[in-house]
């Protein structure tokens, strides 16, 4: 198997690409501002095909591209119909600075629309992408609609987890923006997060790689929950 990632845009978000090896098909994980040059390099250098774009959530700093690069290629774009509208209205759900940081960007004129073709995610849905199996997981609380992706092992390949916003290494993403819901996140962690397997590599939205064990271990949330103790050990990450 096959991932690249790389960090873009003034928030450092993570694009992923995911294929079952060189020359193959391949699916975009939350294409951010800044993204559409990294991912034709990768797409390049490794002679992929992107089929789909998937996006964990609708903040901007995770969609900024999606409409170039599904434009680019005619691929379809999926998204949770909790977050859908974000694509439409990038200024729902952000902070005010973050706001402001937008409107000295794009000098008060930011572009906003969806790709042609978007496409609803549904909890536990199996999408079959470029070879892939890749299991939705809702996971609200950073905001409504929220999800995760699940590839199951494979010969030679731990279990991956996409994770968004909702689990980093150390942390889990801000639940204090408009739509995000703090006891809604430590619900999602333990339905979602903690009966994943340690060896489960997670690739986040922010962030470096880490896994199911060592955050079990160590994030502050997982071992509050695991204790059933205080959840707010420490501050939440994301936009």
């Amino acid at each position: 198997m096959l991932v690249v990632g790389f960090p873009a845009g003034p928030w450092g978000t993570n694009c992923w690409v995911l294929a079952t090896g060189k020359g193959e098909q391949c699916v975009v994980v939350d294409p951010g501002k800044d993204a559409a040059p990294g991912i034709e390099d990768v797409v390049r250098e490794q002679g992929l095909e992107p089929v789909a774009v998937l996006l964990t959530h609708g903040h901007i700093d995770h969609v900024w591209s999606v409409v170039p690069v599904c434009g680019a290629r005619g691929i379809p774009a999926y998204i949770h119909p909790d977050d859908r509208s974000m694509l439409a209205d990038p200024l729902a759900g952000i902070s005010a600075q973050t706001a402001q940081m937008l409107a000295s960007m794009t000098e008060g004129k930011l572009a906003a629309g969806e790709p042609d073709d978007v496409r609803l995610l549904t909890d536990g849905a199996v999408l079959e992408l470029a070879g892939l199996e890749l299991v939705v997981d809702h996971a609200p609380g950073h905001t409504r609609g929220s999800v995760m992706f699940r590839q199951a092992a494979a010969e030679g390949v731990p279990p991956l987890l996409l994770s968004g916003d909702v689990l980093f290494e150390g942390s889990i993403g801000r639940t204090d923006l408009p739509g995000g819901d703090h006891e809604a996140m430590l619900a999602s962690l333990a339905r979602k997060v903690l009966p994943l397997d340690d060896e489960t590599v997670v690739l986040p939205g922010h962030g470096g790689t880490t896994t199911i064990g060592d955050e079990r271990a160590t994030n502050p949330y997982l071992t509050a929950l695991i204790r059933q103790g205080s959840s707010t050990a420490a501050p939440g990450r994301g936009l």
